[in-house]
């Protein structure tokens, strides 16, 4: 190979890739077709051409500006804002702040411009009650928990742009501003409306803090608004046998007068939007499903008022003694906490043609995402960014039950850190059993083997390797290469696998696209011992030849890797470019377009101090952990998310 860095185009070398992994009979045609196609830049070349510069020199941990640009994808990341009285569980992890960053975190890399918001939603009777217990005010509570939600976030390595909060001037001001437009556009109505109140607890019960029997298909432990048995809504003064989750007393019926949201009004001009959304966003299957569900049953008149005092108040005279409700209140978060982070928020949220919205949320809170708070926006008529891909996971289930913070069963995401397994190695497992199509579970027997497995034995086995090779055998600068057929074969499955990579990332197939980057560890390691480099560098000087070939094309997928992995596992990631020492403004081409594979690390290149990356987790070990996440201690933390 000549001197300079090499752009090797997956186009060109993955032309017949599929002829390779169909059928060993066309090999032969294969290779006739296959050619390794080099670019040469020199780096004269690169300072002399500008949008060389404005290619390469993409770093890792751009930090995006914060307003949209022409010219670019402009993309707004939201997870759905967990409550404030909570500790997260892995569940509520992976459901949203976790997808969400792992597709910001790949966004970055694809040289989108993206904003990534995210906050504790702090309002509501659950914050009331939770000051009750403590002896606090709802605002020192929600101090207390948003501090906590930050510090589980920033070990898990969450990079939010903005992590804010609902209880801002910003959240009551935005808040009542869509409440007037909704008001003088004729969208709401007045109504009385029988709700529970407990004389026990002397208030008015939110519809999550009642429990009881689902009109609709029995489901003993239906909530005050919905059963999460058969997904109907509920008003729960329909439930039977109520009980106040609070204290099992039973409640009473009284008369308040509220405000509602016209949702039948609103209807026609939703089903326009959501046929547009949906047939041309990443809407995953269950948030279509889920509604669709909601249309075919008929919109109904929707409550946005509540008798708390703990809330955005509703400015309109008659109803100054309530608060919003928190499904027309919270969603309304992400703009104030975007408001929060930039006084141009605006030209995220009132720019549909230059900005896309991405929705990360758990499938129970689709028809508030895709009905409730679409309909808001489109009833104050200003122009609203409205959600072009809504992103839902089914439920992460622990081993064989549910999370249970009151009775210490799963894993909280306090807890994680004191367990001593990385953070990278809890993202990754979670991203390995995502609940993409349907639900999954945790297991500690199949994290073990997961971790033992995939990260030890076949990519930290790979990685290691080739960076050892190159210290062991070439005193630490990479060899020469010089490619034969079988590597061309190599490096074509390696492209597909990367575009393969690219095309699911960009529908955000998160757990799918794991799997060809472990693909490609697979094929590498299958590569060098086919090869035996350790064998051939003791032989002629056309063996060592080939051991240094073998040698220089494996620390080079492992370069591969390393960007690959960024999203999913970034601090293992950095690691293995600290080890390669590879320079991070060419290895970041290789996510633009359709996935350009770059010889980043050429002949000289020197690498750094190669170590293993991952640990075996051993048998005692996990038996250990699974005996004390099993329920055997006992919390107190009431969590719920909206």
């Amino acid at each position: 190979m000549s001197s300079g860095q090499h752009l090797f185009s997956s186009n060109a070398i993955c032309r017949s890739v599929d002829l390779i992994i169909s059928s060993k009979g066309q090999i032969e045609l294969c290779n006739q077709w296959l050619e390794w196609e080099a670019t040469v830049l020199q780096p004269t070349q690169i300072h002399q051409c500008p949008e060389e510069i404005g290619r390469i020199c993409f770093f890792f941990f751009f930090f995006p500006t914060s307003l949209p640009q022409e010219g670019k994808r402009n993309l707004l990341v939201t997870s759905a804002l967990p409550y404030v009285n909570n500790v997260p569980h892995l569940g509520n992890i992976i459901g949203c702040v976790l997808s969400a960053d792992v597709f910001s975190r790949y966004g970055r890399l694809r040289d989108w411009n993206m904003l990534f918001v995210c906050g504790t939603d702090e309002y509501g009777t659950a914050t009331e009650n939770k000051a009750r217990e403590e002896g606090l005010t709802p605002q020192q509570i929600c101090d207390k928990y948003h501090a906590i939600h930050s510090s589980i976030y920033k070990w898990f390595q969450i990079d939010f742009d903005y992590f804010g909060r609902t209880t801002t001037e910003k959240q009551t001001e935005i808040a009542q501003d869509i409440f007037w437009r909704l008001h003088k556009h004729d969208f709401l109505m007045e109504d009385t409306v029988e709700q529970l109140r407990c004389e026990s607890c002397q208030r008015f019960l939110a519809d999550r803090f009642v429990e009881g029997i689902c009109p609709h298909c029995t489901y003993p432990e239906a909530r005050g608004d919905q059963c999460d048995k058969c997904g109907r809504l509920i008003n729960a003064v329909e439930l039977r046998e109520p009980q106040c989750k609070v204290c099992r007393q039973t409640p009473v019926i009284r008369s308040s007068k509220h405000l509602f949201l016209d949702l039948p009004k609103l209807e026609t001009q939703l089903e326009q939007w959501l046929d547009k959304s949906t047939s041309t966003g990443d809407w995953t299957a269950n948030a279509k499903q889920i509604t669709r569900s909601w249309l075919r049953d008929g919109l109904k008149p929707r409550c946005i008022t509540r008798d708390l005092k703990w809330g955005t108040p509703v400015p309109h005279p008659d109803f100054k003694e309530k608060v919003f409700y928190v499904w027309f209140d919270a969603p309304i978060g992400y703009l104030s906490i975007t408001a929060n982070y930039t006084d141009k928020w605006e030209k995220w949220w009132k720019n549909p043609d230059q900005v896309e919205l991405y929705n990360f949320m758990a499938k129970d809170n689709v028809p508030f995402h895709s009905v409730v708070f679409p309909c808001s926006l489109l009833g104050a008529q200003d122009n609203y960014t409205l959600v072009g891909h809504l992103v839902a996971t089914e439920y992460l289930n622990y081993e064989d039950t549910k999370f249970s913070k009151s009775r210490g069963v799963g894993v909280f995401g306090d807890m994680a850190k004191d367990t001593n397994i990385p953070s990278d190695v809890w993202r990754f497992y979670l991203l390995y059993v995502r609940p993409e199509g349907q639900d999954s579970a945790f297991s500690w027997a199949d994290m073990a083997t997961k971790n033992n497995s995939e990260l030890l034995n076949n990519l930290g086995n790979f990685i290691n390797r080739a960076g050892m090779f190159v210290t062991k055998f070439f005193d630490g600068c990479v060899p020469v290469m010089e490619l034969q057929q079988e590597d061309k074969k190599l490096l074509a499955l390696v492209g597909w696998e990367l575009q393969q990579y690219i095309q699911l990332m960009d529908k955000v197939k998160i757990r799918d696209a794991l799997k060809h980057i472990l693909n490609i560890s697979r094929h590498g390691n299958q590569y060098i011992q086919v090869n035996e480099p350790w064998k051939k560098i003791k032989g002629e000087d056309t063996e060592r030849l080939r051991a240094g070939t073998v040698t220089g094309v494996s620390v080079n997928i492992a370069c591969l890797l390393s960007v690959m992995l960024f999203p999913y596992m970034p601090t293992v990631s950095q690691t293995i470019r600290d080890q390669l020492n590879a320079p991070q403004s060419i290895i970041s081409t290789m996510l633009q377009g359709n996935g350009t594979f770059v010889c980043a690390l050429s002949a000289g290149h020197r690498v750094g101090t190669v170590s293993p990356l991952f640990q075996k987790l051993e048998v005692d070990q996990i038996e250990a952990l699974k005996k004390r996440f099993s329920g055997q201690q006992v919390f107190d933390f009431h969590h719920v998310m909206w």
